[in-house]
Order: C-alpha cells, then sequence, then structure tokens
C-alpha cells in the first residue's frame, strides 16, 4: 500500500473530494468473525454506527501497518474508558497518518493555583 502526500496538489481534482477519496479508500480482507468482534466493541463503545464501522476499518489498517493482530490491538482497548481509550486510539491511529495531521488527547488544563483564585466568579 502506498502512502499519499498531502502536499501534492492536482488542480484537475477538486482538494475535497480528493482528501475524501484518499481518506476512505481502504480494501482488505479480513475474517468474519474478527470482523463481527471489532466492530461489536466499538458499536458498544462509540454513539453512532458510522464512526464504530470508521473505527473498525481504522483498527484493521493499523493491525495491517503493524503486522499485529486486530484481535490483539482490541485486547489492549478492553477495560479501557473514557480518557484513556481516547488516548490509547489516538496512539495507534497516529501510526498510519502522516506526521502533518497528527491526532490528540484534549486534557483539560488545569490554571495556575495563584492565578485562578484572583479571578472573581
Amino acid at each position: 500500500m502506498t502512502t499519499g502526500s498531502i502536499n501534492y496538489s492536482n488542480r484537475n481534482i477538486d482538494q475535497t473530494v480528493r482528501v475524501f477519496d484518499e481518506f476512505f479508500r481502504y480494501d482488505a480482507n479480513v475474517p468474519a468473525n474478527e470482523y463481527d468482534v471489532v466492530n461489536s466493541f466499538f458499536l458498544k463503545e462509540m454513539a453512532d454506527r458510522q464512526v464504530a464501522a470508521n473505527f473498525t476499518a481504522s483498527l484493521f489498517q493499523v493491525a495491517e501497518n503493524t503486522g499485529i493482530s486486530a484481535l490483539t490491538l482490541l485486547d489492549g482497548f478492553k477495560g479501557l474508558v473514557g480518557m484513556d481509550l481516547t488516548a490509547s486510539l489516538a496512539y495507534y491511529l497516529n501510526q498510519i497518518r502522516s506526521r502533518a495531521t497528527l491526532l490528540g488527547v484534549g486534557v483539560p488544563l488545569q490554571p495556575n493555583f495563584y492565578a485562578a483564585r484572583n479571578v472573581v466568579q
């Protein structure tokens, strides 16, 4: 599988269509039972079926790129909730993304105690 460069621009193709097509273009033959296990996990964790399907496809793409079984990767996610699950997903998804578009985890910032106590509510 070849990785495209986001810096190359083809003026004959609309940029939105090009990025959309490259982002969702992924073909892999995976066993149906593995797909069902991974998809059911993400259906349980995500609020939307389409989001769960996207994460399922992404996990299989990560598994192919890293050489680690998708079920092994999934075992690492079991038992994680909230920010821990988000951080783990971001870590693995960053392995298949361009370094210019890495994902981050939004951690609420704690204000400095001395500066925060001077704020009038």
